[in-house]
């Protein structure tokens, strides 16, 4: 089972994630107060460079017969649309620069170069997704409702081919987004596929545009060039998809990102929200290059702490939150991009097979874990009765890292100690195997004998 009490198995009292709440607060609270012309400058620059990119790259392109001009103009096409996606349309769509009150750079005017309407992806992302992040049954984006990310949800035969679907939808990730955001509106406004609606002639308008921007009017414009246009816009399209992909699922899928059950929102607090944004997010270790590209969503963690902060503030703000995770022993889930995803990738395949062939159990496997793995091993300490102990070596607080950690070696010992039952069996049937091959050939010869005195 998923998560069920947040604070059991942080290993924090209601005191501590208010006090933690307070403290997150005074971080976006200072965050704010100190927004100003440095960060507008930042985002003013990031749009006139990706434009920039953009535009020669499409130049560059008008000699697309020449294998150089191809590679030159696609790279540059493809660099264009990483930024616009990650850094701009999803950043300025989540209201990050709002504060600007500058109406070219606003949540409710910026429509991003993708599929799907940028209104679609706000009402599904940034209020269902970042509201119910990882909530079974509530968040749409566990799984994007066809892929089984975490065993609380029951294996299906569809499940098996998952890893070619996943491949399908990280290639054509704008497509797949766009069509999972209408479909959320529709099942919010209650209308069917083909019906005539707001929502559904929104989309049909905004991906009839993009297909013919893309795909007619941008290869139209280079004459003769037509068809190495064309294959230039698709295989930037592409980079783009599996990219964002990449980044996607290396913040939300691999170990440590954990799920919670629907009782968890019961009366959460907004210290608790903060908390489930914390554990249900992973970052992976960037430079400021990949950090950029990446929209600094390798800064995960902190933007599901702090959507509507902007970006390029996250990775200080990372180093509070990791001062915070070190003074109430919380893991701060991270790791190299490789890793990470090769984790998320890995969890594709595993879960597309039946529970059956599975060795972990729901509570405890490396993908999703539960407060009940740590029965008998937390440790209470003091008359409080507190849900972390300190460490008599180094006067630390020993909570939910010690405890995961402590968690670790008992598996280990659990499966040393499985084994050495397995290997002493083993043994014993071995011994049981040779006693009973002993005792057939002392009958054997027992019955040789009998018959030659029969014989005589």
């Amino acid at each position: 089972m998923a998560i069920t009490d947040i604070r059991a198995y942080a290993h924090l009292t209601a005191e501590d994630v208010e006090t933690l709440g307070k403290e997150l607060d005074t971080v976006r609270r200072e965050v704010e107060q100190s927004l100003g012309e440095r960060d507008a400058r930042y985002i003013r620059r990031t749009i006139a460079a990706q434009r920039g990119l953009e535009i020669v790259g499409r130049l560059v392109l008008v000699g697309s017969r020449n294998r150089w001009a191809w590679l030159s103009g696609t790279a540059l096409l493809s660099l264009a649309k990483i930024i616009e996606n990650m850094e701009l349309g999803h950043n300025i769509s989540h209201g990050q620069w709002d504060w600007m009150n500058d109406p070219e750079i606003h949540s409710t005017t910026w429509e991003w170069d993708m599929t799907g309407p940028s209104r679609q992806w706000q009402t599904a992302h940034n209020y269902t997704h970042h509201t119910y992040t990882n909530i079974l049954g509530m968040d749409e984006d566990l799984g994007f409702n066809f892929l089984r990310m975490t065993r609380d949800n029951q294996w299906r035969p569809i499940h098996l081919a998952q890893p070619v679907s996943y491949l399908l939808l990280a290639s054509m990730f704008d497509w797949g987004i766009a069509l999972h955001d209408w479909k959320i509106q529709r099942d919010h406004a209650e209308v069917g596929p083909w019906e005539s609606s707001r929502h559904n002639v929104e989309f049909v308008r905004k991906a009839s545009r993009q297909l013919g921007k893309d795909f007619l009017i941008y290869p139209a414009l280079t004459g003769k060039n037509f068809k190495y246009t064309l294959a230039a816009n698709i295989t930037a399209n592409l980079i783009r998809n599996i990219w964002s992909n990449v980044v996607i699922f290396c913040g939300h899928f691999p170990d440590g990102a954990e799920k919670f059950s629907p009782e968890q929102l019961t009366n959460e607090t907004g210290g608790e929200w903060y908390l489930r944004q914390m554990l249900g997010s992973a970052n992976f270790t960037a430079g400021p290059v990949m950090g950029f590209m990446s929209g600094h969503l390798s800064h995960q963690i902190e933007h599901h702490m702090f959507p509507d902060l902007p970006s390029n503030r996250y990775p200080e703000i990372a180093r509070r939150v990791r001062q915070l995770c070190e003074k109430y022993d919380l893991p701060y889930t991270t790791g190299s991009l490789s890793k990470q995803y090769l984790l998320a990738f890995r969890t594709i395949h595993k879960l597309a097979l039946p529970d059956r062939f599975l060795r972990r159990t729901a509570d405890d496997a490396p993908e999703t874990s539960s407060e009940r793995k740590f029965a008998g091993l937390t440790v209470h300490a003091g008359p409080e009765n507190r849900p972390w102990s300190i460490d008599p070596a180094t006067g630390k607080r020993r909570g939910l890292r010690w405890a995961l950690h402590e968690a670790k070696i008992a598996l280990r010992a659990k499966a040393e100690q499985e084994k050495e039952m397995l290997r002493s069996a083993e043994r014993t049937l071995r011994a049981k195997a040779r006693q009973e091959q002993d005792l057939l050939r002392r009958a054997r010869h027992a019955l040789r004998r009998s018959q030659r005195s029969y014989s005589a």
